[in-house]
């Protein structure tokens, strides 16, 4: 069998594998999670890029699938995982619980990685999330969390350690929750049909021009509530 590893969406969807290992790296090496954060971000646009370069150089193949997965699971699964395992350490506790109990919390974080392993494998075998997903997907749960961190160590947000662990529990169930979550492919590029994703991002737009990089999380945890007010219109009308 004639198997090309090399291609170029391979090489991009490695870029994006390689982003999730350093961020994790340089999360426990150093705590760094500026840098940390910005490498996730980056494994992002590489893993946008993977698909769209696979599709217009029509070369797409089973090793190129595989090989995505297993690169969203380190840059979207456990580099985020690792990124707020780090924050938590970092950061003060609201109600002085007993130390035995945070240092537990803290590593109950790490399986934030075990869920997001869900939302993939439940993506790569279910037929009906081509227009929509089921559940928040790992690369929104990897650029909220990689966006919070950014945040909170940038002096702007202070998050206890009991909010972190409600914030990353929460995500977690998302992920492997039933809710249908809107994507951004469209059929056609006119509005009727796309209201809600054009409304979408005029508003984060705004929100980006007014808020700048603290906006990021606001804006997915609005594309959650939106998505899930839509979910539970449309489960309704169907009864």
């Amino acid at each position: 069998m004639n198997i090309k590893l090399f291609t170029i969406p391979n090489l991009l969807t490695l870029s994006n594998l390689m982003c999730g290992t350093a961020s994790i790296a340089v999360s426990l090496l150093y705590g760094e999670l500026r840098l940390a954060a910005a490498l996730i971000v980056l494994a992002a646009v590489f893993d946008f890029f993977d698909g769209f370069a696979a599709r217009l150089l029509k070369c797409p193949s089973a090793i190129g699938v595989q090989l995505d997965s297993l690169a969203d699971m380190v840059s979207f699964g456990v580099a985020p995982a690792f990124a707020m395992f780090v924050l938590y350490g970092q950061s003060p506790s609201a109600f002085g619980l007993d130390d035995t109990l945070l240092e537990a919390g803290r590593y109950m974080l790490l399986l934030s990685a075990a869920f997001a392993a869900l939302r993939l494998a439940k993506f790569n075998i279910d037929e009906s999330q081509h227009e929509e997903f089921a559940g928040l997907t790992t690369t929104a749960d990897a650029i909220f969390c990689a966006s919070l961190c950014y945040c909170c160590v940038s002096g702007g947000t202070v998050l206890a350690k009991e909010w972190i662990f409600a914030i990353v529990a929460v995500a977690s169930v998302l992920m492997i929750s039933p809710i249908r979550m809107f994507s951004f492919k469209m059929k056609s590029f006119g509005w009727r049909g796309n209201e809600v994703r054009y409304a979408f991002l005029v508003v984060a737009a705004a929100l980006l021009l007014w808020l700048r990089i603290y906006a990021i999380p606001l804006i997915i945890v609005i594309y959650v509530v939106v998505s899930t007010v839509l979910w539970v219109i449309r489960s309704r009308r169907s009864q």
